[in-house]
């Protein structure tokens, strides 16, 4: 078995007891920590593989990016801030696949999570929640490259398959009614997976990625949002999610549009909806979650479930800003993410947390109720291990916890002088000062250069697989023109109703 000695460092543990110490010693042994503390180490240098001299250093456990889209990867500022539902005509095309249109090849998408991956690790994010859609359908080949991309780079990675199986305008309010005949007839041509189809996938993924690479890679389900998938696969989901323990990927309530939808289609708000389905559950992570009004916030407390907060993505897209306080208050476990690169253009999970901190400040008229910088450590580290459900063994420094962790060089801007080290590591880091990634006992990246894979190789393959990936990019964009009128009309339609509450600044 591989060991570790990490030497005299500062360590902030993050843990219930919130430990922290001017200089100490943190001994890894295989993929968890076996000792810390003030010269714990010793006893252990004779026969460790590897000793750490990190005086000047500060250890801390590993983020963790608890909302993320891979296939977002390579589409880092191509896109102007638009509303999520006009957004997504470039993202997820509804026409993809008609004609033989918009298939993603696999090594494409094998590179691309890759490059994500590695963007993270350097930025010391040991851990990834990747909710990862594939256009124009999910196939056992897609997934495989997805998780073996996670392999090779060495970050710990939670995955589900995010692929919507109803046809696009009934995701909508309005929509059938603008759309022409034509359109509508091209979004029933695209090609839809059926439960049966989608299921058989997960259980691929399951049975050959579920607690692999030792025991890195995890299996989550997700059903996008439940106004995108028929209610047998919703339920077909939340059963594989109870047998295996799963994370359960849910966007719910992400814009005032999602609002309306709930309104007109259920008469009823979207968290309503999954509740009386019976699916509510503990296992659920609800993504943006800013829609949501005192009784959705009331229902998801008590069936347990988390929140994953994207504060970038939600200004980028104009979404609006999520009830962080009244979410906390109700006792909802919080974690952040960043959503993904076309949204939020990087995967600065620092810049994410300082985000979120900040825009509560516009929204919280009482000072007393604004984010302070130990909860937000907290989102980004526990909160993000619970909602991928790690429990304890993430997101903290303690004995027999998974040796996830960073070594960040206190020797930076960003910690001179040294006030407050966790203000400092919230408002003031922003990934520069990693100098060790940690993942399950293995440093994967170190003095920002990866050790298991080329990154540089990686990157010039990028950028010549972009050639053909544009033209589909730039395709997509094309048909995403043409439909933007009836969604541009629908957006209005439902900015302009009263739905009770506000989460923008100009309503």
């Amino acid at each position: 078995m591989s060991s570790i000695v990490i030497r005299k460092a500062r360590v902030l543990c993050l843990d219930a007891a919130d430990r922290e110490w001017p200089c100490a010693d943190i001994v890894i042994s295989g993929q968890r920590i076996s000792a810390i503390g003030p010269d714990a180490g010793l006893p252990y240098l004779a026969s460790a593989t590897r000793v750490i001299e990190a005086e000047g250093l500060l250890a801390m456990p590993g983020l963790i990016n608890a909302h993320f889209h891979s296939p977002g990867n390579l589409m880092k500022g191509s896109l102007d801030g638009l509303p999520l539902e006009l957004f997504m005509l470039h993202e997820v095309p509804p026409l993809a696949g008609v004609d033989g249109n918009g298939g993603d090849i696999d090594r494409l998408i094998y590179v691309r999570t890759a490059l994500g991956a590695l963007e993270m690790l350097q930025r010391g994010i040991t851990a990834v929640h990747d909710d990862a859609y594939h256009v124009p359908v999910a196939s056992q080949a897609s997934v495989d490259a997805i998780m073996q991309a996670y392999a090779d780079v060495g970050i710990r990675a939670t995955v589900a398959i995010d692929q919507p199986n109803v046809v696009e305008y009934e995701k909508y309010p309005f929509l059938a009614e603008l759309l022409t005949r034509e359109q509508r007839a091209a979004m029933d041509a695209a090609p839809r997976q059926s439960s049966r189809e989608l299921l058989s996938l997960y259980a691929q993924l399951i049975e050959k990625w579920h607690d692999k690479a030792d025991g890195r890679l995890r299996a989550a389900v997700s059903c996008s949002a439940p106004q995108r998938v028929t209610v047998d696969y919703f339920e077909g989901l939340s059963a594989l999610s109870r047998q295996h323990d799963l994370p359960f990927n849910i966007h719910i309530l992400e814009t005032k549009l999602q609002r309306v939808l709930g309104e007109d289609k259920y008469a009823k708000s979207l968290v309503r909806y999954v509740h009386e389905l019976g699916l509510l559950d503990q296992r659920m992570m609800i993504i943006h979650a800013i829609w949501v009004d005192s009784g959705d916030i009331e229902l998801i407390a008590q069936a347990g479930a988390s929140v994953a907060h994207n504060p970038v993505c939600n200004l980028r897209l104009g979404s609006g800003v999520m009830p962080w306080r009244q979410l906390r208050n109700a006792g909802v476990p919080l974690c952040i993410g960043t959503d993904e690169m076309n949204t939020d253009d990087t995967t600065n999970l620092w810049l994410a947390g300082k985000t979120a901190a900040l825009l509560q400040n516009i929204a919280e008229p009482d000072y007393l109720d604004w984010p302070r910088a130990p909860e937000i450590l907290h989102a980004m580290t526990h909160g993000g291990a619970h909602a991928m459900r790690y429990g304890d063994e993430l997101g903290q420094l303690r004995v027999g916890a998974l040796a996830d962790l960073n070594l960040l060089d206190l020797d930076t801007h960003a910690f001179t002088p040294l006030n407050d080290l966790r203000r400092q590591l919230v408002f003031c880091e922003d990934g520069s000062s990693v100098r060790a990634t940690i993942v399950n006992g293995e440093v994967v990246c170190e003095g920002g250069v990866a050790t298991q894979v080329n990154a540089k190789a990686l990157r010039a393959e990028a950028r010549a697989l972009m050639a053909d990936y544009s033209t589909s990019l730039q395709h997509a964009s094309g048909e995403a023109a043409q439909l933007a009128p009836a969604y541009r009309e629908m957006f209005l339609r439902a900015a302009q109703r009263d739905v009770g509450l506000k989460r923008r600044l100009d309503n």
